[in-house]
């Protein structure tokens, strides 16, 4: 197997109190159809700034939303995934992307909307935003990227970071597998579709399989969710995980690990997880605390969770 080397990166050029001004050259909506959910491509110019040509796929930017909360204190700042590949959105160095889902929550009757997601969420061509960063260090490709197969694992907006890479990737002649499960509750949550639609059929080596979680159900009257793809799909999935040159990434809301990894070892392919405590032979009825102490990912598993 080629050896997992990741790149050298920098972290926090600029921090909270040295921030950067980055001006907004676009905001659009992402999903397909109308949604319950708004979900936003914000694309950013980081002209005149460090930034430029020192950020990579699979780092985050921090940012910083103006004003204070009820106590008086600066709103805390936020990290958001870059979406956009290494060498800038569209090939542009100084252009550098995010996605963003609108927050707006109901909580002990009371309705919470995030400060950070709504404030970029409103955002015009033309607006100033202080950002920080870049940050992270360990959910990247390797420098020999094209040299292994992929499998991105991503519910929500855990999937900007696979756009940037899909797109790095495939710049280049890649002529090996790379699959992107997504899951969302409902078709029009889809983010990016059309999209990966078009790489699908474009790549013969690039698989594009979504899971709906709240509409069909499966044949036994389970939903489908993205670790569920691990076992109707197997027939493409387990010869490209079998290859010793394959890597798992995951990324999305916390928690979605667990089903990924318990089916992982429903199949044996045990490379990928690091045991720490014997397991008993139904991993599925194990106490999510009692499973996280005892399953760890491998160095060909890469997890950013929220």
């Amino acid at each position: 197997m080629s050896e997992i080397k990741l790149p050298e990166v920098e972290l926090n050029i600029y921090t909270p109190k040295n921030p950067a001004e980055v001006k907004v050259v676009e905001n659009e909506i992402v999903t397909r159809e109308s949604s319950p959910n708004i979900i936003r491509h914000i694309t950013f110019d980081i002209s005149g700034t460090d930034l430029v040509n020192r950020i990579r796929i699979g780092q985050a930017l921090g940012v910083l939303p103006p004003g204070k909360d009820e106590r008086g204190r600066a709103h805390k700042l936020r990290l958001y995934s870059i979406s956009s590949p290494t060498a800038g959105e569209n090939g542009q160095p100084h252009l550098i992307s995010t996605t963003v889902k609108r927050v707006i929550e109901e909580f002990n009757d009371k309705l919470y909307t995030g400060v950070a997601s709504n404030y970029l969420a409103d955002l015009k061509p033309g607006d100033s935003v202080k950002v920080t960063g870049p940050s992270g260090r360990r959910f990247l490709l390797p420098e020999n990227a094209r040299d292994f197969n992929y499998i991105f694992f991503a519910t929500g907006t855990g999937i900007a970071p696979f756009r940037g890479m899909i797109q790095e990737l495939f710049e280049e002649k890649y002529d090996h597998d790379c699959v992107l499960i997504f899951g969302c509750p409902y078709r029009t949550d889809l983010l990016y579709a059309d999209y990966f639609e078009e790489m699908s059929q474009k790549y013969p080596n690039f698989h594009y399989l979504v899971s709906i979680s709240r509409e069909d159900r499966r044949e036994d009257g389970s939903k489908y969710y993205v670790q569920t793809q691990l076992e109707d799909e197997s027939e493409l999935l387990q010869p490209i995980l079998a290859r010793e040159n394959t890597l798992i990434y995951i990324c999305g809301l916390k928690g979605m690990e667990e089903g990924i990894y318990k089916e992982l070892i429903n199949q044996e392919l045990y490379e990928y997880l690091e045991i720490k405590k014997k397991l008993p032979g139904d991993v599925n009825s194990m106490d999510s605390k009692e499973f996280k102490r005892s399953v760890k990912p491998s160095p060909r598993t890469f997890e950013e969770v929220y």
